[in-house]
């Protein structure tokens, strides 16, 4: 079974894959003529691509036990609302006995090895009890899961034909440009190999699917069990794995996503060589670069990655990286935007030495950092350096900000549920309408640094934003530790 998210408005995000944008070109007299397009360039027909593609696309067919309880006929109803409703419920779901029932789910494959080995999306065989392949001819073959990878909805299978079969070769989606033709083949609604053709409509689509989003969008119809299918270029390479749609209903409105080969591949490829995937680990916490934390940072413009914390003894620690720094490129490669730095790190080779380039306190600093390896089961949370306590409460208000601070005592702790190991200066209040309020600091806060450096009473604070007043900055950068949770807050000064 598919299932569905909700993205912006009312519309869905579907597993599955296809998408189109429609595209309005407006020429105005004044400017140039656009190049002609060689009329052998548009194809007039796909049959011979099809002919040659659909004996390696697959279809995969899943089964779930399902426990359900059998209940009887004839029970009791009680009038809705009445306080006998309940009772009955509770009663016969205690004393019903559970039947198991079969479940069953079609998508869609591809091989990718004359041995057997064929890629699906993790969503289509997570659940499954047992897994089919069916190929063009309907033979089928149980298949067992070599590895899958939650994390880019990806599978790789293995089945055991007893002889070669037809395997279709990765594309380089890298090359691939906006209105590229492109063909899809798949299982929509169980209907058996069914091709679909359309355009590249956008590239490097983030969807909020995953953590190392980096889709392909195409208007290629694609409908429910097509995800796991192929999205082929014209040579005939896989350049892409269908995996969600954009639509209201359910159906192919035109705007499908396909993960990029330059990623599947590497993905499947560690699938079949360990079972798992190995990435690159950093050690840190980002955040995104907003204009205002750009403008109080001192940087030209709201770019890279804002690292909140760093993760003791990790990598990123090891290589002298710290909290505040924004890295601009890693191991070369230009960090345009914060969600693009986990995609760079997990693809950077483990135990390799890269070099990276950080924004601190209004200079550039080139480190060296060598690439350790992400534990996909656990999450390692960033540490928070201890200090002293401060015992005599100090308070103090920050007119320009809108905030009320004190220093941390025990009450206060106790208080405001401030962990014991957390040190900084406590907000204990916010003004409605004032600039605090508006990026939602709140009453418990804790203030660890401004302007990038620790402060520890309510005195200290008020000194580094008169200096940041005093410099012409419109803005001061305030780091914030909430339930052990930190992140930059980039705080506008009120003149007033």
């Amino acid at each position: 079974m598919l299932h569905e998210e909700r993205l912006r408005g009312s519309l869905f995000v579907r597993p599955l894959s296809a998408a189109a944008v429609a595209l309005a070109l407006v020429v105005a007299p004044a400017l140039a003529p656009l190049p002609a397009v060689a009329a052998s360039e548009a194809p007039t027909s796909f049959a011979d691509l099809a002919e040659q593609l659909l004996p390696s696309v697959v279809n995969i067919s899943t089964t779930q036990v399902v426990q359900s309880q059998a209940r009887p006929e004839n029970i009791p109803q009680a009038p809705p609302g009445s306080p006998f409703e309940d009772f009955f419920r509770e009663f016969f779901d205690r004393n019903t006995p559970e039947r198991s029932r079969r479940a069953t789910s079609l998508g869609s494959g591809f091989i990718v090895d004359s041995a057997g080995f064929v890629v699906t999306n993790n969503h289509v065989i997570a659940e499954a009890d047992e897994i089919s392949v069916i190929l063009q001819d309907n033979e089928t073959f149980d298949a067992t899961v070599v590895g899958r990878d939650p994390k880019t909805d990806l599978a790789l299978l293995k089945i055991d034909a007893g002889r070669d079969l037809p395997a279709v070769g990765w594309g380089h989606s890298s090359e691939a440009r906006v209105g590229d033709w492109v063909v899809a083949i798949g299982n929509p609604f169980g209907l058996g190999g069914s091709v679909t053709a359309g355009i590249i409509s956008a590239r490097q689509r983030d969807i909020n699917a995953g953590p190392y989003d980096n889709f392909i969008q195409t208007d290629a119809s694609i409908n429910r069990g097509n995800s796991g299918g192929p999205l082929f270029n014209l040579e005939g390479q896989v350049i892409g794995v269908n995996t969600a749609i954009f639509s209201p209903s359910g159906g192919s409105v035109g705007i499908g996503f396909s993960i990029p080969s330059s990623l599947a591949e590497r993905v499947v490829a560690q699938l079949r060589d360990f079972g798992r995937t190995k990435r690159g680990w950093l050690g840190v916490r980002i955040q995104t670069v907003t204009d205002e934390i750009a403008e109080s940072l001192g940087l030209d413009s709201a770019r890279g990655a804002l690292v909140a914390s760093v993760t003791e003894a990790g990598p990123a620690q090891d290589g002298k990286i710290e909290a505040g720094d924004v890295v601009l490129s890693f191991d070369g490669r230009p960090v345009d935007e914060m969600r693009e730095l986990p995609r760079i790190v997990a693809d950077t080779e483990i135990g390799r030495e890269v070099g990276v380039e950080v924004w601190r306190r209004g200079a550039m600093v080139n480190l060296q950092v060598t690439v350790g390896e992400l534990d996909e089961d656990t999450t390692v949370l960033a540490s928070v350096e201890t200090g002293g306590i401060v015992e005599e409460p100090q308070t103090g208000t920050i007119d320009s900000l809108g905030l009320a601070l004190a220093t941390l005592n025990d009450d206060l702790r106790l208080e405001h549920g401030v962990q014991e190991d957390a040190n900084g200066v406590l907000v204990t209040g916010v003004e409605e309408a004032g600039p605090a309020a508006e990026k939602g600091l709140r009453p418990g806060d804790l203030i660890m640094e401004v302007g990038q450096e620790e402060v520890t009473s309510p005195a200290q604070v008020a000194a580094k934003v008169a200096s940041a007043q005093d410099a012409d900055r419109r803005s001061v950068l305030l780091l914030v530790n909430r339930n052990g949770e930190l992140r930059f807050v980039a705080v506008r000064i009120d003149a007033g």
